[in-house]
């Protein structure tokens, strides 16, 4: 496997000074995630753990587990409840691991951990955020593992609840779509509207891919559907597939129709960017976003470092449709297909809906 070879390649660079050993396998650690070489984070991980005085190892594994499990595995095991429709005993685990990552990962007076899973998201977040603090990588991605117990607040009829979790998650991992798609789904339910158009487009400032800004679109066209502005409603249904189809939004359109009584004009781009207009959301992705992607592809070409300049690049692309970007990819990978996916309805196996596109299932 990778992951040997990796670790008898590091293992044969230790020499016999503990800090040292230490300082050179954090560094090929953080090597490593900058090139999304999980093998080698792994690796390298595994080995800072093998060196470390028992006692460290005591406090890792205290910080890092659950009652003996990973918590990362604790996850998953809530995940499967959720699946199983358990979610009374989903509920009670999720609330155990909650209450241990707010206790052990709090934040202090010159450091915070983040969740942050990628370099655009470290990127984009130094671009943004401009921290103060020091940034300490959260050992897992606790802003999923918070989205998950606020959605299963939300399926157990506690929505307020779940609000105050989800700014949690977004605290842990900003520009993770992910909890903001939970907020605005609990808006939803409470019919507050100015609230989902608000937190869409908070969401829109970090969205990455032509898929999470559909969903924005979507989410502000049903919002619109129920305060009766079906023209509106429309352009932003419209413009949610431009950027991603999904199969729901035709029904959606229907409806619309159906609700107005009337035709409904399929509206041109330029009616589209002014409707928005009219509710302060932007059309397209965020100049940000955008330029921390292209400027990744770019240092990664850079650096010969192919796989990570064609992530970047096809991210850049994707948002932009620009041709030149195109053509470079093509360059590099003759075969690729870059074709914004086709959104599909969320599975029916009852897991937590942090990961769908657009609601399949629209309020009445």
């Amino acid at each position: 496997m990778a992951e040997n070879k990796i670790l008898e390649e590091l293992r044969a660079k230790l020499t016999d000074s503990l800090d040292d050993n230490n300082d050179f396998l954090r560094k090929e650690a953080e090597r490593f995630a900058k090139e999304g070489n999980a093998e080698g984070v792994e690796a390298a991980t595994q080995l800072i753990l093998e060196i470390m005085p028992q006692s460290q190892k005591d406090e890792v594994e205290r910080l890092t587990h659950l009652d003996g499990e990973r918590l990362d595995k604790v996850q998953e095991k809530i995940v499967k409840l959720v699946g199983e429709k358990d979610l009374n005993e989903a509920k009670n685990l999720a609330e155990r691991l909650y209450k241990k990552i707010m206790l052990d990962y709090q934040e202090g007076e010159k450091s915070k951990f983040v969740s942050l899973r990628n370099p655009f998201e470290d990127n984009l977040y130094q671009l943004r955020y401009k921290p103060e603090k020091i940034l300490n990588r959260a050992p897992f991605d606790f802003a999923t593992m918070l989205t998950t117990y606020a959605y299963i607040l939300v399926e157990m009829g506690s929505p307020l609840d779940a609000i105050p979790i989800l700014e949690q998650a977004m605290d842990f991992n900003p520009l993770d779509c992910g909890p903001r798609f939970e907020l605005a789904e609990i808006y939803k339910l409470l019919k507050n509207k100015r609230m989902i158009i608000e937190t869409t487009k908070e969401t829109l400032k970090v969205a990455s891919s032509p898929v999470a800004i559909a969903r924005c679109y979507a989410n502000v066209g049903y919002a619109l559907t129920d305060m009766g502005e079906y023209d509106d409603a429309a352009t932003f249904l419209t413009a949610s597939v431009i950027f991603a189809p999904h199969p729901a939004i035709p029904n959606e359109m229907r409806e619309l129709v159906q609700l107005k009584g009337g035709s409904i004009k399929q509206p041109t781009r330029e009616e589209i960017v002014e409707t928005m207009k009219k509710y302060d959301v932007p059309f397209g992705p965020n100049e940000d976003v955008v330029s921390v992607a292209a400027q990744l592809s770019a240092n990664y070409i850079r650096e010969n470092d192919i796989p990570n300049a064609l992530m970047a690049l096809k991210m850049t692309y994707n948002l932009t449709r620009d041709e030149e970007i195109k053509k470079i990819i093509l360059r590099y990978e003759p075969n690729a297909e870059q074709i914004v996916p086709v959104q599909e309805p969320a599975d029916g196996e009852g897991k937590p809906n942090i990961t769908q596109t657009v609601n399949d299932k629209p309020e009445e």
